[in-house]
């Protein structure tokens, strides 16, 4: 009796103990499952349980190229751009423009120093590395516009339709702390920057189905469509952020936390708002890899903020920094008599380059009922007198952008292709007043201040759009509203363009005021669409692909902190940029770029700027550089300090 009352205790000790484990054990796999995966709704992807994959029978690379092959092979030792032997040492000092409160550069909320209006050009900052570099932020490449080769993820594997990808994290990669980067971080970093992260992430990550941790060293991606190489290139940009570092912490107001990072910077000192300073780290993981050789050079980067251009241009001469990207072009022409430059020790360089320009304009906020009308954004945009702004105040240096696209293969050329009409005339229903046939001519004066015709033809547009001048002011004929409007700016330069095109307006009864604001009041407001009009460049590049999505489509006009500045809500260019995710060739993205460009230029979303085609950089005579530049980044992550220096 004893002895069974015994067993019965121990049975039941051991029935307790083993429903404890089972329930623990469900309880790990639950939370296992849902931090190292995740399914997206109406997945294409769903229904049956995936096969396993036998990863030995797809494709296996150290890099990916969206159209045509990798120019560097395996093992390749450094990029032709950079000098492998460059000496490491000395100290690099920047300008930043403006200011900022944060240093997270992932969530919607505050400016950081790689936000900052361009920062990103000098390839420094606080950004953490990527499974891919080439495509993205982080490292862009120098002389290949759409490939990617593998940084922190060794290789990858793929299939032929694009189904998804298996990415193999080096061994060896770590974060600053010595912690090694995981395959659980990949996981982390997508669930945190989609959830919680700026919006742009739930734009560039759109496609992804799951991602999931196969062990400690390999993370597989699936995607919710095939045959969109893109997808890769994507998820290959996504920063990969340490997950023990942030799982403990408000990643969305952790603003002014130092981030943990992984490449060859860490944060020194910082002080909000004014300056930021990286060193290198000395015992960087990825020192010998072949995507640093010959890069990042200097001991130290320091970054001190002005919010004033003129005042910053001052400190550059007094030696107060190294390099000055002048963005002005009579400062360019005229200012540069000072004894530094006279004698030598300042230099001027043009540097041409193959980088597309970003769409620069004057953007209209079409949520609002005074923008609406296709009529109404054309006549303004006729009353922008480029040639006569070209003319008196850049003194000639600048060319007038007629695309969203320029210094780029994407331009629409005036005839559109039969291939361009093949992907139009489905919706020719869709297509604005225009024939898009032939792209409408930026308008052109003679540069005299004279707008005779252009006022004619402004008129006639509103009056179609139920506008009359009565009094010299226009009305509107139904409502009886007056035309008044503010543009929003950030930079005092602008004041000397912005107001005599408001001066122009008022030749057609149109009242726009100036409104100057700082940058974090800026960057507030155009989150959050606050504005009539603005002005704004939204970067472009060799490799277009989901951020014409962010800037263009329907599905983001509303989305707070989206680039879709303009409010565009257009079928015709939904379809367009579906066609421009799924092009398979570089000859059929060109196709679908031009087809894009010339819809958008029809609709007058903007008012187009200008551009240059080359680099005006000038920086005190202190630095060394690799003899071939780079063709489509500045390449200033490859100077290093000259010898006679730095002994």
């Amino acid at each position: 009796m004893q002895h069974s009352k015994l067993h019965s205790k121990r049975y039941a000790n051991l029935a307790t103990l083993c429903m404890s484990v089972v329930f623990l054990f469900q309880i790990f796999i639950s939370s296992t499952a849902s931090a190292q995966t995740f399914k997206a709704e109406n997945l294409e992807l769903n229904g049956p349980k995936p096969q396993v994959i036998d990863f030995s029978q797809h494709l296996h690379s150290h890099g990916f190229a969206l159209h045509g092959d990798l120019k560097y092979p395996k093992n390749f030792k450094h990029f032709d751009y950079v000098n492998p032997s460059a000496p490491k040492g000395g100290k690099l000092r920047l300008m930043g423009f403006g200011t900022f409160d944060s240093l997270n550069p992932y969530t919607l909320k505050g400016t950081s120093p790689f936000n900052t209006p361009g920062q990103f050009m000098y390839g420094f900052s606080e950004l953490n590395e990527t499974l891919l570099a080439g495509t993205g932020s982080y490292s862009p490449s120098g002389d290949e516009p759409q490939s990617a080769y593998g940084l922190l993820a060794e290789s990858l594997t793929y299939p032929k339709d694009y189904a998804w990808v298996k990415f193999n994290i080096r061994t060896n990669a770590t974060f600053h702390d010595g912690v090694e980067v995981t395959a659980a971080d990949v996981v982390f970093s997508y669930h945190t920057l989609i959830e919680k992260g700026h919006p742009r992430f739930q734009q560039s990550l759109l496609n992804i189905a799951s991602v999931e941790a196969l062990t400690n060293k390999e993370v597989l991606v699936r995607f919710t469509a095939r045959h969109q190489g893109a997808n890769i290139l994507r998820i290959g940009e996504m920063p990969i952020l340490p997950m023990h570092y942030w799982q403990d912490k408000d990643f969305e107001s952790a603003s002014q936390i130092p981030p943990l990072l992984s490449g060859p910077y860490e944060l020194g000192s910082v002080d909000i708002g004014n300056s930021i300073t990286l060193k290198r780290k000395a015992d960087f993981w990825g020192k010998d890899l072949n995507l640093y050789q010959g890069r990042y050079n200097f001991d130290k980067i320091s970054i001190d903020y002005y919010r004033d251009q003129s005042i910053a241009f001052e400190a550059f001469k007094s030696d107060e920094f190294d390099l000055y990207y002048d963005y002005i072009a009579k400062n360019w022409a005229s200012a540069y008599n000072f004894p530094a430059h006279l004698k030598g020790k300042v230099l001027k360089r043009e540097i041409k380059h193959h980088i597309p320009s970003g769409t620069q304009g004057i953007f209209f906020n079409t949520r609002l009922e005074l923008f609406k009308d296709e009529r109404v954004r054309h006549a303004i945009s006729l009353m922008f007198d480029f040639e006569w702004t070209n003319k008196s105040l850049f003194n000639g240096a600048y060319l007038r952008n007629t695309t969203y696209y320029p210094n780029s293969d994407f331009a629409a050329q005036n005839q559109a292709s039969d291939a361009e009409l093949k992907l139009l005339r489905p919706h020719q229903k869709q297509w604005p007043r225009h024939n898009l046939e032939k792209v409408i001519p930026t308008p052109k004066t003679k540069g005299n201040g004279k707008l005779r015709p252009q006022i004619k033809q402004a008129l006639a547009l509103l009056k179609g759009a139920g506008w009359q001048i009565n009094n010299n002011i226009l009305t509107h004929q139904d409502s009886g509203k007056t035309f008044t409007f503010e543009l929003l700016i950030r930079q005092a330069g602008l004041k000397r363009v912005i107001l005599p095109f408001l001066k122009n307006l008022k030749r057609i009864g149109i009242t726009g005021e100036l409104r100057l604001v700082d940058t974090s009041q800026y960057k507030a407001r155009i989150d959050h669409f606050d504005f009539d009009m603005m002005t704004f460049v939204l970067s472009q590049g060799n490799a277009p692909s989901y951020e014409q999505r962010d800037y263009f489509h329907s599905s983001t006009a509303n989305i707070p902190g989206s680039q879709n500045y303009a409010g565009i809500q257009n079928p015709l260019v939904d379809t367009l940029i579906e066609n421009v995710l799924s092009s398979q060739t570089r000859g059929s993205l060109i196709t679908a770029m031009r087809a894009l460009d010339r819809v958008l230029l029809a609709n007058h979303y903007i008012v187009p700027n200008w551009h240059l085609d080359y680099h005006r950089l000038a920086n005190w005579d202190r630095f060394e550089q690799p003899k071939q530049q780079p063709r489509y980044t500045l390449g200033i992550d490859s100077w290093w300090l000259a010898p006679r220096l730095n002994p």
